[in-house]
């Protein structure tokens, strides 16, 4: 880990491509399984599921950890290239690990590996375990540069995609969408066409667009602005209900109205825990307030941002008997620590991030309602959330500039032009990163991402107009950071 610089961030292993050599993810892969020996979840035989996203170096990534897991006298089961949440569906089901090669979100110049557990996520407590294993490279598996030189091939399809359409099938019902037309951006998701068959499997029309060959960054909570464009222009003519798609490896989920305006995955959050009934919601620091203006949930717990703190949070919840216990982050990632029941109808629990399930649940609630996905939304509470990214800011110069900004948050702020007097900043959390609530209750929420080198910025305020303005202030005050 200290020689190639590919280190654990919020959801598993990222790094450059070039440092993520076969070598390199081999190793990793090795850690994972002799981790998980020492749990009893893994033994000569045992069957590890393994799938990945659409980026081009995923399929060497691929071949080394299968070949790890032949090193380790493991079943390798190739389940294709599929959202994260159908592979996750299928392992835990069946009760063995699984682990998907995908860097999410980020660029295609890196890459990761997410590891999950026999029936739920890898926990942060399971990375540290994995740090301690001892792992020995086989002799000539690799060539000088780490390059894979052992003959080693992706084993045969299981396809998991029927299963997964089911799942959503049965809940909803083959009309829950009747009616509807429903434009699936494409771009480089590797769900792009599952959701296709999803939304079909209920009774809705679904449009084709925005196909890409190479792949596209998608970002579920900083959307690039071509992509506003074109959600947009796609909805102009007003054939659309909705448009769907997803982050790169389909667990995180963005969803437009009719008019082409992106929701944020934290008000899709609301809105799915609000339809599931749920009675304990666990969420991310960063996610909009209006999780608890709304009332409906009689627990909610906010944590550091990642789904291995969520999971674990929601996980407390359910154990302790607030059910259903529900969990979501704020880039529109839905997570059921408890099974779901609803008009004779049992959704079973699935304790990873999933994107297809909160935009049903908003699109199935808005046509039961007889109204608009907009309108929708506007039944919660006027709170406003956005988020935008400093890119190529080194995450030591974030945390260090955050630790000298935390010293004295108010002259800070006042530095930063954030307020004009100390009085004006009222709260101050540091769950992750540096939270500020001012006295008018807007807030700025400073942290490094966990993925990339990049400085992330949440605001929040009472009019969309406003958290633009805060947003604005937001990041041209945190660029000075960068020239230091």
């Amino acid at each position: 880990m200290e020689q190639s610089g590919v280190a654990f961030g919020t959801s598993g292993a990222r790094g450059l491509v070039t440092a993520m050599t076969d070598a390199v993810c081999f190793a990793y892969t090795v850690g994972y399984l002799r981790h998980l020996a020492t749990l009893g979840e893994f033994a000569p035989g045992t069957p590890v599921a393994v799938a990945g996203d659409l980026r081009p170096s995923t399929p060497r990534i691929l071949r080394a950890c299968v070949a790890a897991i032949a090193h380790m006298q493991g079943k390798p089961v190739f389940c294709g290239y599929v959202p994260t949440p159908a592979l996750c569906l299928h392992a835990f089901a069946q009760g063995y690990p699984s682990l998907m090669v995908t860097g999410s979100h980020i660029p295609a110049d890196r890459n990761g590996i997410k590891f999950n557990r026999a029936r739920g996520e890898f926990l942060k407590s399971d990375e540290a375990a994995m740090r301690t294993q001892d792992v020995v490279l086989p002799e000539g598996w690799f060539d000088a540069d780490g390059v894979l030189v052992a003959s080693v091939d992706l084993p045969d399809l299981t396809d998991v995609v029927p299963g997964y359409v089911a799942r959503y099938r049965a809940f909803f019902g083959p009309d829950a969408l009747a009616g509807l037309r429903l434009g699936v951006y494409q771009h480089s998701a590797v769900g792009r066409d599952v959701l296709m068959l999803i939304v079909e499997a209920l009774g809705g029309t679904a449009v084709p667009l925005g196909r890409s060959t190479s792949f596209i960054p998608v970002d579920t909570e900083a959307v690039r602005p071509e992509d506003a464009v074109l959600a947009r222009e796609w909805a102009a003519d007003g054939k659309l209900d909705a448009i769907l798609t997803t982050d790169g490896d389909s667990d995180r989920p963005l969803l437009a109205d009719a008019q082409g305006n992106w929701l944020r995955g934290d008000v899709l959050g609301i809105l799915a825990a609000r339809f599931l009934g749920a009675a304990a919601v666990t969420t991310p620091v960063s996610s909009n307030t209006a999780l608890e203006k709304s009332g409906f949930a009689r627990d909610v717990r906010r944590t550091r941002i990642g789904s291995p703190f969520v999971v674990a949070a929601m996980t407390e919840a359910a154990e302790a008997g607030v059910t259903p216990s529900v969990g979501y982050e704020a880039n529109g990632g839905f997570l059921l620590a408890t099974d779901i029941a609803q008009d004779g109808r049992t959704l079973d629990a699935l304790p990873t991030r999933d994107s297809v399930l909160p935009m049903l649940c908003a699109l199935v609630a808005a046509r039961r309602a007889n109204t608009s996905l907009a309108a929708l939304v506007a039944t919660l509470p006027p709170r406003f959330t956005l988020s935008d990214r400093l890119v190529n800011m080194p995450t030591a110069q974030s945390l260090a500039e955050i630790e000298r900004l935390s010293r004295n948050p108010a002259e800070g702020a006042m530095g930063l032009g954030f307020i004009e007097t100390a009085e004006d900043l009222a709260h101050v959390d540091q769950t992750d990163g540096l939270r500020m609530t001012f006295a008018n209750n807007e807030i700025i929420h400073l942290r490094p991402s966990g993925n990339a080198p990049e400085l992330r910025v949440y605001v929040e305020a009472d009019t969309p107009e406003r958290a633009a303005d805060l947003l604005k202030t937001g990041i041209g005050a945190v660029s000075v950071w960068k020239e230091r």
